[in-house]
């Protein structure tokens, strides 16, 4: 949901700067690769560190490359199926990271063991849910349904952990986290019963 309805705003908003990029021989690519280098860090070093709200602040402004290499995509009309791919796949990268760096801190310093394996097991789920689709849309199969799509569970999970690191009680990430669990859980059962009435469904006109 707020994939699609923030997308068009901030596509107005950085059109521009992907017109600068392009003219000065940036590629689409490199975008992608310098937002994913920059996620990764962030989470992977100020996280651990227990700078929570800083490391939220310079995630968030990588992020944003995720749109700036759609953008420089659609104008230089380079949309082929490898741009899908390496953007698929650097986002579950960057995806990784950010619960990855969660967890390293609250194994450690932040001394909350049941927040690091909530986010733990937020990342086996949230490939969980990206695999289901991408197999499903390999095999034919429609797979885009669900309540935790990516932008809601990143949201979510940045949005507090930004505000557990301005003194925010760290119980509301972990309730957080709990609640990104459970709904990525259902949604890779949506996705599994999704694909299954598409099977049935096709067995049955054969």
């Amino acid at each position: 949901m707020l994939n699609r309805h923030a997308r068009a705003l901030f596509t107005r908003i950085f059109t521009p700067l992907a017109h600068a990029l392009l003219r000065a021989g940036i590629s689409p690519d490199v975008v992608t690769f310098v937002g994913t280098a920059g996620v990764s860090a962030s989470a992977l070093i100020l996280f651990p560190l227990g700078q929570l709200f800083w490391g939220v602040v310079a995630i968030t402004l990588f992020v944003f490359s995720d749109v700036l290499d759609g953008v420089m995509a659609r104008l230089t009309d380079r949309k082929g199926r490898w741009g899908g791919f390496l953007d698929s796949t650097l986002d579950r990268v960057q995806d990784d990271a950010i619960f990855l760096g969660l967890g390293l801190w609250f194994y450690g310093g932040g001394h909350d063991a049941g927040i690091g394996s909530l986010a733990v097991v937020c990342i086996l789920l949230g490939n969980l849910v990206s695999y289901a689709r991408a197999k499903a849309e390999s095999l034919g199969y429609e797979a885009n349904v669900g309540i935790a799509e990516r932008a809601e569970r990143l949201v979510s999970v940045l949005v507090v952990a930004g505000l557990c690191g301005l003194g925010l009680p760290t119980p509301f990430l972990f309730w957080t986290l709990a609640v990104l669990a459970v709904a990525s859980g259902v949604t890779v059962v949506q996705r599994v019963i999704a694909v299954r009435s598409q099977a049935r469904a096709e067995s049955g006109s054969a």
